[in-house]
């Protein structure tokens, strides 16, 4: 994982309220929500918040959810506090998470976690590599890239594992992203199922059939020039930590966080 070496974020328990949200695929919904003690929540993008509940026996729990908000940080911190939440069949979160209307609340805490880019990163090219909800990290990071794109004219390759284009979450925005940048962010979906129809948004020549760790060597990792980041299934995750360690990236400059599943 990587150590922000900006502003330190102080770790807070809030409410939220819910505002609003939609199905990013069948089995993924995205959720909106602003602090309901009338605090914005600043946070690093890559970061992630807990959610806080109980079971139905009274036993306390909670879950990890990675914060999907765009947002200008520059700007000082913002209001909306967005986040991916996978459905699991019978799970505890997902009842509470599908039984929530809007204005319902959650209890959270947060931010954590350095799943994030630094600032003192001098290289010539990040690698982002997903699976499912592991992409959401990556749409909060949009700002910065953009940012060090135009400063410094790093080049980003967003390989996105999924298994269909339902599931290709938040796939409309980074094809946008890749539209506005053509020359620096390569958008790759690694359809593992189903490819995309001919005449879908998504139907290119950067679409891969298969994992995305089965294409990783396609793209030549450099120590000299790459930074990696891991996010998703800790399959994955593992499988390519170790290729990119095949081809010379020492471990600092790979960058991980694993998702696994809960009821």
């Amino acid at each position: 994982m990587s150590f922000h070496t900006g502003p330190a974020v102080a770790i807070q328990h809030f409410p939220l309220k819910l505002v609003s949200r939609r199905m990013l695929a069948p089995s993924v919904g995205h959720y909106t929500f602003v602090r309901d003690d009338g605090q914005p929540l600043d946070f690093i993008p890559g970061q992630f918040i807990q959610v806080h509940f109980e079971y139905a026996d009274g036993t306390a729990t909670k879950r990890s959810y990675s914060l999907a908000t765009i947002h200008d940080h520059a700007l000082g911190p913002g209001e909306a506090v967005e986040i991916a939440v996978s459905y699991v069949p019978g799970g505890a979160a997902t009842a509470l998470f599908e039984g929530l209307e809007a204005g319902g609340h959650v209890d959270a805490s947060g931010p954590f976690g350095r799943f994030c880019l630094m600032p003192t990163d001098a290289n010539a090219r990040y690698l982002l590599i997903a699976t499912g909800t592991g992409v959401t990290p990556y749409r909060a990071m949009l700002p910065q890239l953009e940012a060090q794109i135009r400063e410094r004219g790093v080049r980003v390759v967003l390989l996105f594992g999924a298994r269909n284009t339902d599931e290709l979450l938040y796939g409309d925005e980074f094809r946008a992203f890749a539209g506005k940048y053509p020359d620096h962010f390569r958008f790759v979906p690694c359809f593992s199922r189903e490819l995309p129809a001919p005449d879908s948004p998504h139907a290119h020549a950067d679409v891969r059939h298969g994992y995305v760790q089965q294409f990783l060597d396609e793209f030549a990792p450099d120590a000299t020039d790459d930074i990696a980041y891991l996010c998703g299934n800790p399959n994955m995750v593992d499988a390519c930590f170790e290729a990119l360690k095949g081809h010379g990236l020492p471990v600092p400059q790979v960058r991980r966080e694993k998702y696994v599943s809960s009821k």
